[in-house]
């Protein structure tokens, strides 16, 4: 066969061979496009700037370089059928166009090296668009969480109904909770922002080059200086970025079982409006939280990724190999999932009802058990003698709670139980979950 290669030297692989080693790469590869013309613009800059290029060879070839960059803005770009990668592609391009001084944009650096810039680039550009749909999930339920402080919830352990709790919350502890998961985003985003461009094949070369000067073009914050440690980069990098979304993966997935479960008629604690869920092809009454399901469902298999990477590139020795290839279609799929995830989250919690009269229901009687059990320690009472007679009036059907303000015995609200502690149901401190989250925030 004809094969386009760079690498070629004389010698054509098989079509069957090519196949199976390009793979999926090709599709890919799109993804990387403006990633590698702009790994390529900072590479010719420094380039000329060792004298490996003429002024005049660095002008034409960055006019050529912006022009390509212009077709993947527009959507224009693509792969020829028989090229072999997005490297491949633009050389090929700026050769076919510019001669010798296309050839010469390769001094200094390897697709290795190539390779590793494009996916550290792209990957930032990824960590930075997660950080911002965090953010935005945060101040949605932040915002929900004040809206609705105020308004009891049955908290259950072991599926169990155990203590009050609220709305307020429930939606702030999600909320919180996405804290961590900045934190973990922000671990790997500085794992990510190291520059490799200039490690070449994992070895360096003799060509005088400024690696500072790329670093700094790229906008990365450091260099991987050792050329070998660049190229153990690869794996660990991915695998950085996988483990930091397996948290968010983890903090949505709990807040979808919650949904699912809170959505059953037997709970009844939120609903949403009909055209956000589906029905039965033979039950009429049917109103299925399917996005709820799938967000579940999708935020499990993110989890996995971390585990998929790390059995994909144990026991490969220093340098490169052809295995890391196969990191791409791991990870790629499953960021895509990950923004849909968090994005519907977002939309889907922007359009919830809540039931504001869930306590009318005399089933959640015992919900306040540990109030009473307080109460009289208060007055006086051990806590394990307050603990032994109120586990007695349960034990007897005679257990019943009054609330100190309101109408009547009924627990209204969430200020008739007095709780004021740091992060109770009375105390949300959501202002200081706002400051540490923008502390949080790189």
């Amino acid at each position: 066969m004809d094969s386009n290669t760079l690498w070629n030297k004389g010698t054509a692989a098989t079509d069957s061979v090519e196949s199976f080693t390009v793979g999926n790469d090709r599709i890919l590869d799109l993804k990387l496009a403006k990633y590698d013309v702009k790994g390529s613009k900072a590479h010719i800059k420094m380039l000329a700037s060792i004298g490996l290029l003429d002024k005049e060879e660095e002008k034409t070839l960055q006019q050529g370089l912006d022009e390509i960059l212009e077709k993947i803005d527009s959507g224009d770009f693509r792969l020829e059928d028989d090229v072999e990668d997005i490297h491949s592609e633009v050389e090929l391009m700026l050769t076919a166009k510019f001669g010798e001084a296309g050839e010469k944009i390769h001094s200094g650096r390897s697709r290795n090296d190539q390779v590793l810039t494009d996916i550290k680039l792209f990957l930032k550009d990824q960590a930075q668009d997660l950080r911002d749909e965090i953010l935005e999930l945060f101040g949605s339920l932040q915002k929900l969480s004040e809206k609705y402080k105020d308004i009891l919830l049955p908290g259950y352990t072991h599926g169990q109904i155990a203590m009050p709790s609220s709305f307020g919350m429930w939606f702030g502890a999600y909320a919180e909770a996405l804290i961590d998961d900045m934190y973990m985003l922000a671990g790997a985003y500085r794992v990510i922002d190291q520059n490799p461009l200039g490690s070449a094949a994992g070895y360096g070369n003799s060509f005088p080059l400024d690696r500072e000067m790329t670093t700094s073009l790229l906008g990365f914050s450091s260099l991987n200086y050792n050329s070998v440690a660049a190229q153990l980069s690869r794996g660990k990098t991915e695998k950085a970025l996988a483990a930091a979304m397996s948290q968010i993966a983890s903090t949505l997935n709990r807040f979808a079982a919650d949904c699912c479960m809170f959505m059953c008629p037997n709970f009844g604690f939120i609903k949403f409006p009909d055209e956000f869920t589906t029905g039965s092809s033979i039950m009429p009454h049917k109103k299925n939280p399917d996005v709820w399901e799938l967000v579940r469902a999708n935020c499990n298999r993110i989890e996995n990724l971390t585990n998929e990477i790390s059995l994909l590139t144990t026991n490969i020795p220093q340098g490169y190999h052809r295995d890391f290839q196969l990191l791409k279609d791991i990870l790629f799929p499953g960021l895509e999932k990950m923004h849909s995830c968090l994005k519907m989250t977002k939309y889907m919690i922007e359009n919830v009802s809540v039931n504001k009269n869930i306590l009318d229901d005399p089933r959640y009687e015992y919900l306040f058990t540990v109030e009473k059990v307080n109460k009289l320690v208060r007055d006086g009472i051990p806590f394990r003698e307050a603990y032994k007679k109120v586990g007695k009036e349960v034990n007897e059907g005679k257990f019943h709670y009054v609330a100190k303000e309101g109408k009547g015995n009924k627990i209204t609200s969430v200020k008739q139980l007095g709780h004021t502690h740091e992060g109770s149901i009375g105390n949300l401190c959501n202002d200081k979950i706002k400051e540490k989250m923008e502390k949080a925030v790189f």
